[in-house]
């Protein structure tokens, strides 16, 4: 191990794993460990914006270290601020107080080098991972739904003191990665404006009639982003998707929070089912059929759970007094309904046509599964967009992919 020099994480530089071990050790007094052992190492699944580093010792330590770069490890183009890290730090800290023990314990954030020091969460596998080895979870939807819940609504003028989360509001702006999902979720996926779309090149025109030249469809998209800009309404995880989540059979723990913002609820939501709906790509291609049918039944559990604890929450947190108007509540809470399937739509999209395509897609060999699995999502998602209203139950969205795997299969029998 290097020798610790005590000015050495004076000035910020992008560390390596030959650094990080020093830096642990420097910045984590409380921990006894190892000067002897200690290592670091690079895991295989470390995300698409930061620099992440597991480090442990002989005596049984053993944390992660995520340290923001100068730029983001998918593109060179996108230089998001180094802050973000103090961001996903404080939400994270939040969020462990509101939904205990679902999310890892932050150690210390680092504003010079814009790191933060984390629990290890190496003996729970990265859900997206998991569902591609279609492993099944049947606590998760439980899990999740707790989760977005708890820390959802309290974050929310319903619940929170408007003066507080106003100041709150202050804390968590972060323009250059709010600006990232504006354009890469809301925007390019209908029109490829800035020529970085992902399309799989047998689809292209499929993509291009279906998402590219649908007018109607732009015009519910323009509303979800200008929605999504505009209204503040809680503290949301900004990207929660199953590369988002640690798990094993008796536990959930959500982190790499760093799009964390004030935005709408049904943002959160919706990219929760989509992602079921990636999992059930996966599955549906490779023909297991008991982890499509998981995949699917969780979904409708997401929905179902959700809507079911948000109304026992409000009842037990609410403090607006213009909430406790009657009708208000019902109002309100279709209001998300209708977030969670536009935003489920737009993430299904995006992950499908746009720059950061999802694994559980893109890894499917065969042209012809692919090409089902792509039509159902940009057919599921286009109904989520489109008819929002509509889906109010579990049932709505597990009817609507059924739909669009038919819809989808006809339309390349026709070819």
């Amino acid at each position: 191990m290097k020798q610790i020099d005590p000015k050495a994480f004076d000035t910020y530089f992008e560390m390596t794993v030959d650094d990080i071990p020093a830096y642990v050790i420097a910045k984590t007094p409380e921990i006894d460990w190892d000067a002897q052992s200690i290592q670091a190492e690079v895991p295989a699944e470390h995300g698409n914006l930061n620099y992440v580093f597991r480090v442990w010792d002989n005596k049984g330590h053993h944390v992660y270290v995520k340290q923001a770069g100068k730029q983001t490890r998918i593109s060179k183009d996108m230089k998001p601020s180094t802050s973000r890290n103090r961001l996903e730090s404080e939400l994270l800290s939040i969020e462990d107080k509101l939904a205990p023990g679902m999310v890892p314990h932050i150690y210390t954030y680092d504003t010079t080098m814009c790191a933060c020091i984390m629990e290890d969460c190496s003996d729970y596998q990265v859900m997206r991972d998991a569902m591609l080895e279609h492993k099944i979870f049947p606590r998760f939807a439980d899990d999740i739904t707790t989760f977005m819940v708890d820390t959802l609504l309290p974050t929310s003028d319903v619940c929170m003191n408007h003066i507080e989360k106003k100041k709150l509001q202050q804390q968590f702006i972060s323009p250059d990665l709010c600006d990232i999902t504006e354009k890469l979720v809301l925007m390019e996926p209908y029109g490829d404006q800035n020529h970085r779309n992902n399309v799989f090149p047998p689809n292209a025109e499929f993509v291009q009639q279906e998402l590219y030249s649908d007018t109607a469809l732009h015009l519910e998209v323009a509303k979800l982003k200008f929605k999504f800009m505009t209204d503040a309404q809680a503290l949301i995880h900004g990207d929660l998707h199953t590369g988002s989540v640690f798990i094993k059979p008796d536990s959930t723990k959500v982190f790499d929070c760093e799009f964390g913002t004030f935005a709408p609820m049904g943002y959160d939501s919706g990219n929760v089912i989509a992602n079921m709906i990636f999992a059930f790509d996966n599955g549906y291609a490779a023909g297991d059929t008991k982890f499509c049918d998981w995949c699917l039944d969780t979904a409708r559990e997401v929905l179902d759970m959700f809507k079911e604890k948000f109304s026992k929450k409000w009842d037990e947190c609410v403090t607006e007094p213009m909430a406790k108007v009657p009708g208000f509540k019902e109002w309100y809470i279709a209001d998300v309904l209708r977030d969670t399937a536009g935003y489920a739509g737009t993430e299904l999209h995006r992950r499908t046509v746009g720059m950061a395509n999802v694994v559980d897609v893109t890894s499917i060999k065969d042209t012809h599964a692919r090409l089902v699995a792509e039509r159902t999502n940009i057919y599921a998602g286009k109904d989520f967009i489109l008819h929002q209203e509509a889906f109010t139950t579990g049932k709505d969205y597990v009817d609507a992919v059924k739909a669009a795997l038919q819809k989808a299969e006809a339309s390349l029998e026709t070819k």
